[in-house]
């Protein structure tokens, strides 16, 4: 897949089948519309293109707001979307300025000058330009003026209930990452670096990485004990990842991130790894004892063995 950072860039192709949106998560909504882009490819010798914008609009238009929480940053969306087969990702910086576009600039200036579109597919809910005024009605009123022609996936097609976002991002915060998954298709993840912690873990026998997230909009599922896959590098793990605030241990203020890796005893300081969330097995939970929540910690251990294999 290349990778494209504005218009300047961007190298057309002789048949463009497009799309456009934010894609927050790739989900399997949008992978149905990307699969159906790849169908009109393979019939018309074409290649599919897919625009995002970053930062996401609403980092722009509800500046100061840092209720906004995402499924995925840039780096993660491009890697979802290269899996999913897309040929071209072109990236729009997304500004005030670029907001104001009205529906018909941006057909203009994006999807016919820029990017060369001969098929347009979007979703049964896109809108597009100024105030969200542009959308699939728009379009096929004003077809005749355009060199291209445009389908919509219908709701019914992308799923019954309507995947959206929105639903996936109320499933994470309710810790229901089974639903999630199942919405996503695939498992959920966190990235970080590893850094120093207080190294408590380690005094009861349960040693954890403590993870840093670099993107203070990526959203934390609820708080609890998760069973885990670790990717480190070119490695594989299995792991059990809390999220919470301790409160057996110290009560913090702050939610900390940290994954015990199964079977491993090695200095990873500074690392990157990755997570991919398979299943929530408990919630977080305060305990009388340090005891009694080893005791717990090993029944979530095996637990979490069970769920991964």
């Amino acid at each position: 897949m290349k990778i494209y950072h504005g218009l300047d860039s961007f190298e057309k192709p002789a048949f463009a089948v497009v799309t456009s949106g934010t894609f927050d998560g790739v989900h399997l909504g949008h992978q149905k519309i990307i699969t159906r882009l790849r169908e009109i490819c393979r019939k018309n010798a074409g290649e599919s293109v897919v625009i995002t914008f970053w930062p996401h609009p609403r980092m722009v238009l509800s500046k100061g707001n840092t209720d906004l929480k995402l499924l995925s940053g840039i780096e993660e969306k491009a890697e979802l979307l290269e899996k999913a087969g897309v040929d071209h990702l072109l990236v729009l910086p997304f500004t005030a300025e670029f907001s104001q576009l009205s529906p018909e600039e941006f057909i203009q200036k994006i999807y016919i000058q820029g990017v060369g579109t001969r098929k347009l597919v979007i979703g049964y809910d896109h809108r597009f330009g100024k105030n969200r005024e542009g959308g699939f009605e728009y379009l096929t009123q004003n077809s005749a003026n355009y060199p291209f022609t445009v389908e919509e996936i219908p709701r019914q097609d992308i799923d019954d209930v309507g995947i959206s976002s929105t639903k996936i991002r109320q499933a994470l915060q309710e810790g229901n990452i089974s639903l999630a998954n199942q919405y996503l298709g695939y498992a959920y993840g966190l990235r970080g670096e590893v850094v120093h912690g207080d190294k408590l873990g380690r005094t009861i026998g349960f040693p954890t990485a403590n993870l840093r997230i670099a993107e203070d909009y990526k959203l934390i599922p609820a708080e609890g004990i998760y069973a885990v896959r670790v990717f480190l590098e070119a490695e594989e793990h299995q792991g059990m990842l809390y999220i919470g605030n301790r409160p057996t241990l110290v009560g913090l203020h702050e939610t900390r991130i940290e994954v015990n890796i199964l079977d491993f005893n090695r200095d990873i300081y500074g690392a990157e790894i990755r997570l991919s969330l398979i299943e929530k097995i408990r919630s977080d939970a305060k305990f009388e004892s340090l005891d009694a929540m080893k005791t717990q910690l090993k029944k979530d251990e095996l637990r979490s063995r069970e769920v991964l294999g």
